[in-house]
């Protein structure tokens, strides 16, 4: 820029020195004096634009650096957290081979789209009545997790601290025990769960379910049924209402599908 400007006075001197001494600096002399002179301030300012160029590439190119170095660190702290919080929230899932010793003909569909998730499976066993459920928890991701942990907590002290068994029952205690967590921060947290709940009589031929907001599929003498849900969730709602607990009889070789809306909503 001080080259630029500096060649720019120059020229206006020399055409108003010019304009005085025309006899002794003929229009040629003096064309070929200024196209010497331009060339060389043209040179100058072409070599000064690259060299400034080169030094902010330079600048840029750290600073792109430093940022990705930092976007790396971080994203590798992300993920292992992630990939920990994983192991915790397996901690809640029955162990396939326990479902597999518990009901030899059946089968779990478990795919994450994260690496950890909002839908979650669940099982228990008392007495003679075997409860499973597949829930689907508000959220993706990590919070669909977070709330995934609270509702399987909520599950398990149903069943085992009030000793319910009745699927419909064991939702209305669950909704309660969410409501009892959730209203003690001072956020409005409306979050909770859909979950297909169904409850095994394993010394008769007869099963027990209840829905909320996922429905139960099931064959049946080579028809396929469908047991519509209550429409409202677990947690928050407008008017709720005590959860409908649905029998059915069964005989060998009924088959009954629990399910949340994970894999019926992927693209």
């Amino acid at each position: 820029f001080i080259y630029f400007i500096a060649t720019i006075i120059a020229i206006v001197f020399i055409k108003i020195y010019s304009f005085n001494h025309l006899p002794y600096y003929p229009d040629q002399d003096l064309n070929n004096y200024l196209g010497i002179l331009n060339l060389i301030s043209t040179t100058l300012l072409l070599y000064i634009a690259v060299r400034m160029f080169k030094q902010e590439n330079l600048k840029y190119s750290k600073e792109i650096n430093l940022q990705r170095t930092l976007l790396e660190e971080k994203n590798k702290d992300i993920l292992a957290s992630i990939t920990y919080a994983k192991r915790l929230q397996d901690a809640i899932l029955p162990p396939l081979s326990l479902i597999k010793k518990t009901l030899p003909e059946s089968f779990v569909l478990y795919k994450p789209k994260d690496i950890v998730a909002g839908d979650f499976y669940w099982m228990e066993q008392i007495e003679n009545n075997i409860l499973i459920a597949a829930a689907d928890c508000t959220g993706h991701g990590v919070p669909g997790a977070l709330v995934s942990v609270v509702c399987s907590n909520a599950l398990n002290r149903t069943v085992k601290e009030f000793h319910i068994t009745e699927p419909g029952k064991i939702l209305d205690k669950v909704r309660e025990l969410l409501l009892e967590t959730f209203e003690k921060s001072e956020n409005n947290v409306q979050d909770g769960m859909d979950i297909s709940l169904c409850c095994i009589h394993t010394h008769t031929t007869e099963i027990e379910w209840s829905g909320a907001n996922n429905s139960l599929l099931y064959f049946q003498n080579g028809i396929l049924q469908e047991i519509l849900p209550d429409k409202q969730p677990i947690g928050k709602h407008i008017n709720p209402t005590p959860f409908k607990t649905n029998k059915i009889n069964f005989q060998k070789g009924d088959i009954f599908y629990l399910f949340t809306d994970g894999f019926a909503d992927q693209f």
